[in-house]
């Protein structure tokens, strides 16, 4: 049976996407994760984004993508919300929502790092598995326009 994540897609007034650090990975993310009992998929989506970011985002601000392929064996429901730089300070961002080290055991954040980024820019940054999501998505291109 296949799982979903739910994420928002988190974009600026320059069209630049909020993207995460997935801690000890290589690859940058946007928030998302999976629903908790009871919650509505818009829910999940403003929950991960306040835990993985600190951002509080107002259900009626985000625009639902809906649900799509993401992973064999997992979905992946999105939603789209515009903040303006003024009032979404990125260097604010913190991750409240942990993991154990593989290693150590110790308790880590799920992301370490934030930043804005161009829409061209995301394929050099994402997952494959995330980008190929997002460039069915209309605004995500491949290359950057000179």
């Amino acid at each position: 049976m296949k799982t979903t994540s739910y994420g928002v897609l988190i974009v600026n007034e320059q069209g630049q996407l909020l993207m995460a650090h997935a801690t000890g990975q290589k690859h940058w993310d946007i928030p998302k994760g999976g629903a908790e009992a009871g919650e509505s998929a818009r829910e999940a989506a403003i929950r991960e984004v306040r835990e993985e970011t600190g951002i509080e985002l107002a259900a009626d601000s985000m625009e639902e993508l809906g649900r799509m392929p993401y992973r064999p064996a997992k979905d992946l429901h999105l939603f789209r919300a515009f903040v303006h730089t003024r009032d979404c300070n990125i260097a604010a961002c913190k991750c409240t929502s942990f993991f154990p080290h593989h290693a150590s055991g110790a308790m880590t954040p799920e992301v370490d790092q934030f930043k804005w980024v161009d829409t061209a820019d995301v394929p050099a940054l994402a997952a494959k598995s995330m980008t190929a999501v997002l460039r069915t998505l209309p605004g995500f291109g491949t290359t950057r326009d000179t």
